[in-house]
């Protein structure tokens, strides 16, 4: 069988799945002819954007999430951040998982001196009148459900935007949101962490 793949920017306001009881949510079927099969590697929630993987292959989903590949995010956050939180979200901070506490993992984060170059967003976040906000990037080899907006809530600084740019080697580019692009292959090998 000939599998078929997919990168697509994912857009503001859809769930990352196809099928599901509410006919209030939008799902990514009604962004593109996906052939039957079409799975999401990975999830991004309702309230994400940016890229997101796409196969009817399970073999290769259950490789590319098994493995510790690295996914950027580049996130907006309320407040101006500072490097002492930079370092402590970089050790890892404590989050709850399934009613748990979980430490995340050492992971790269670091400010964006400048606000990225991004399309806005269907809905807009809020105005300048709400207060500064500060951008960062995060790169993680791990993905527990909702990991970013936790860890920077429990550091004080609420995500407002989201979105992942990069999964191994693999970019967003100028790909716009609901855009979708059929790859021949997902190639990641150069950014898996031994």
């Amino acid at each position: 069988m000939n599998h078929r793949h997919f990168i697509l920017h994912k857009p503001y306001g859809y769930l990352s799945q196809f099928v599901g009881e509410s006919k209030k949510k939008k799902r990514l079927g009604e962004l593109f002819p996906f052939p039957a099969g079409t799975m999401a590697i990975g999830r991004l929630d309702e309230a994400s954007e940016g890229l997101l993987l796409l196969t009817t292959d399970g073999k290769m989903s259950s490789f590319i999430t098994g493995q510790h590949i690295e996914k950027e995010y580049y996130v907006q956050v309320d407040g101006i951040i500072t490097p002492a939180v930079i370092a402590e979200l970089q050790k890892g901070v404590v989050i709850t998982v399934e009613k748990a506490a979980y430490r995340t993992k050492p992971c790269a984060v670091r400010i964006l001196e400048n606000a990225p170059a991004l399309p806005p967003r269907v809905r807009q976040i809020r105005d300048e009148r709400h207060g500064p906000t500060s951008w960062i990037t995060i790169t993680l080899t791990e993905g527990k459900n909702r990991q970013i907006r936790k860890m920077t809530a429990v550091v004080g600084y609420p995500t407002l935007r989201l979105i992942r740019v990069r999964i191994g080697n693999i970019y967003l580019h100028n790909l716009f949101p609901g855009e979708v692009q059929e790859v021949p292959d997902f190639d990641l090998s150069p950014s898996v962490l031994n």
